[in-house]
């Protein structure tokens, strides 16, 4: 599952997040989700969260519970 729809991201996911700094390189960060930061429906380069770390990043890939 890729990370641009908000309605198949929930509080509490385990999900990959690609951090500001780390857009050039493409590194993905691990974390649970604390709270969605996008309001639309769908972003093209996925939706932004804040994880329980207090990271901030676009959600690159879900994984399975």
């Amino acid at each position: 599952m890729d990370g641009k729809k908000r309605g198949s991201i929930k509080p509490g996911m385990k999900v990959a997040v690609v951090l500001k700094k780390d857009q050039a390189s493409g590194r993905l960060t691990e974390g649970v989700v604390k709270r969605l930061l996008t309001n639309s429906p769908d972003h093209p380069h996925g939706i932004k969260v804040e994880l329980e770390s207090g990271e901030v990043g676009r959600v690159k890939r879900i994984d399975p519970v």
